[in-house]
């Protein structure tokens, strides 16, 4: 196969500068669940010449109905390596970094994040999103970062804007008001829903207990993921 084949769609909207200028841009990825698979992909298909994927779980059965990586034969697997092994099939050529690893502000070092030209923050968990947000922001380099999208069934609600402008979202202003205790003020582009979050469930476990668990669906998560991947692919082309 001729890998240059595979932009001919995509040079007829970028022209060769464009696709020159996405080849030899680098981006992180931080979380490859139900957005950041996505949005991983998503930019591996559009040309990025580098892209790192970082996430510490493994796939489960509750994760194939929205996660790129994650099928009947990658249970089990680490997601980021199962997510690198398909982007590597997508475009060899690419220049693909998985860590198998948790973000945390003290092994923040390892992922080079000062020489990525932009990050996307896929992270669920409250801490470490307020942890990376602070050092990409420090570091100058561009973020995009993805607020909730779990309780949501709507993808024409998700939109992108500072994060000082987001609305509804429950994540979003727990990200404000966390931001604004450590004195941040920055600003950075948020894709978020305007969707109220929907009626939590309950399953029963093994146990027979109750546990709660939130609704996810691919049409949700995914057009976030490409959302963010767009942010991106626009401001690569239009710089």
């Amino acid at each position: 196969m001729d890998i240059n084949n595979i932009f001919d769609r995509l040079v007829l909207l970028t022209g060769n500068e464009g696709l020159n200028k996405l080849q030899n841009t680098s981006v992180l990825v931080f979380g490859a669940g139900g957005v950041g698979s996505w949005a991983a992909e998503a930019l591996v298909r559009s040309g990025i010449g580098k892209i790192g994927i970082i996430d510490n779980d493994t796939v489960c059965p509750s994760n194939i109905n929205r996660q790129l990586e994650a099928t009947s034969l990658t249970i089990g697997s680490p997601k980021a390596s199962a997510l690198k092994k398909r982007l590597n099939e997508i475009n060899p050529e690419c220049e693909i970094t998985a860590w198998d690893k948790l973000f945390c502000k003290e092994d923040a070092s390892i992922f080079n994040i000062k020489n990525a030209d932009y990050v996307i923050d896929a992270i669920d968990t409250l801490n470490h999103k307020l942890d990376l947000i602070e050092i990409v922001t420090g570091l100058n380099v561009t973020l995009f970062s993805s607020m909730g999208m779990a309780l949501k069934i709507d993808p024409s609600l998700i939109k992108a804007a500072s994060i000082w402008k987001t609305d509804v979202c429950p994540l979003a202003r727990s990200v404000r008001q966390g931001l604004r205790k450590r004195n941040f003020t920055d600003d950075f582009t948020a894709v978020y829903s305007t969707e109220q979050p929907a009626e939590i469930k309950h399953i029963q476990d093994q146990n027979t207990s109750q546990k709660q668990i939130n609704g996810s669906i691919v049409t949700v998560t995914g057009t976030a993921g490409l959302l963010l991947a767009s942010l991106v692919i626009h401001r690569i082309i239009n710089e």
